[in-house]
């Protein structure tokens, strides 16, 4: 008996179902870390933009980053939020799409980040003195286009193409839309051959990302094993990237590994915390790493509390 849904116009989110007795704590729990995840990096954001001391490279960088963050939570926890409340938990054939959008070009975005502020600390510490001419307003405001509209032009492409797909079933058994679990849906897998073979492109791009930030830090490390200052300056500014590097990173491969491979054997909750990790863990852990670790933004923050205090007082 075949089964044509090509004309599917409606996804079954089937995650929640096991969750579902815990609603009012679990819809609780992902609005306070929604909350808390807004006001942390508008905090940062505020606090550049406000200050114009920060108006440098490094900290224009590091705004994108806290607002590509904002960018992708959005694209999850309203969605995620009505759902816990709902006994149906559905999203319409465009609802889903867009959301595979903004989800996989927020994670697109933030890799492309790291690798512009990965090479912002190259020229900061091997070519210093070229470092304002290399860096310029100009060159970072390209930068920053090109981190965000780069990602965001490759995942639409890959999104056109899964629209094309005729799907044979509506359910989705994750709790938000991935490009990769819609072309999953296809009714002839001979039709997602153009989709893969993009998909294995988008991919090598951002590997080789990866790849030249690694060639960026073997640069930077050789320059700071011999001079005091270098490596002073690699532990201010360059630990809390490869922090929120590394965070990432893990978080985005255990995503990957659980869409290709499944975990089967694993309860339902931390299979579906493995699903939403990296929209919790990274938006969180960047603006704390870097409130905390860069000179200029803490002292910034912590005058600001006092200030508040002594008005309170």
């Amino acid at each position: 008996m075949t089964h044509n849904f090509s004309h599917v116009r409606l996804f079954f989110l089937s995650d929640l179902n096991e969750t579902m007795n815990y609603r009012v704590a679990l819809f609780s729990l992902t609005l306070l870390c929604y909350c808390f995840i807004v006001l942390v990096n508008v905090a940062l954001i505020v606090t550049i933009i406000l200050d114009k001391n920060m108006h440098e490279p490094m900290y224009i960088l590091l705004c994108t980053f806290c607002m590509n963050g904002l960018y992708g939570t959005t694209g999850f926890y309203p969605k995620f939020l009505r759902d816990l409340l709902s006994p149906v938990h559905v999203i319409s054939y465009s609802g889903c799409l867009v959301q595979a959008l903004v989800i996989s070009s927020f994670i697109c975005s933030e890799m492309s980040i790291l690798a512009v502020m990965a090479y912002d600390r190259y020229v900061a510490i091997c070519r210093p003195l070229d470092y304002h001419s290399i860096m310029s307003k100009q060159r970072v405001l390209l930068l920053v286009c090109f981190s965000w509209l780069t990602p965001f032009c490759i995942v639409a492409m890959n999104i056109i193409l899964t629209s094309r797909l005729k799907l044979c079933s509506p359910y989705i058994a994750r709790l938000y839309c991935t490009n990769w679990i819609i072309v999953k849906l296809a009714c002839f897998p001979a039709d997602t051959i153009v989709n893969n073979i993009v998909a294995y492109i988008s991919t090598i791009i951002y590997v080789l990302h990866g790849f030249f930030i690694v060639w960026s830090y073997v640069y930077v490390i050789k320059t700071c094993v011999n001079s005091l200052e270098n490596r002073a300056k690699f532990m201010q500014t360059c630990v809390p990237h490869l922090t929120s590097l590394l965070i990432f990173l893990v978080t985005v491969l255990f995503d990957i590994m659980y869409i290709r491979y499944g975990a089967t054997d694993l309860p339902q909750t931390l299979n579906n915390f493995i699903a939403i990790e990296f929209l919790v863990i990274p938006p969180i852990m960047n603006p704390l790493i870097y409130g905390f670790k860069l000179t200029k933004i803490r002292n910034k923050i912590l005058d600001g509390i006092t200030f508040k205090m002594k008005q309170l007082r």
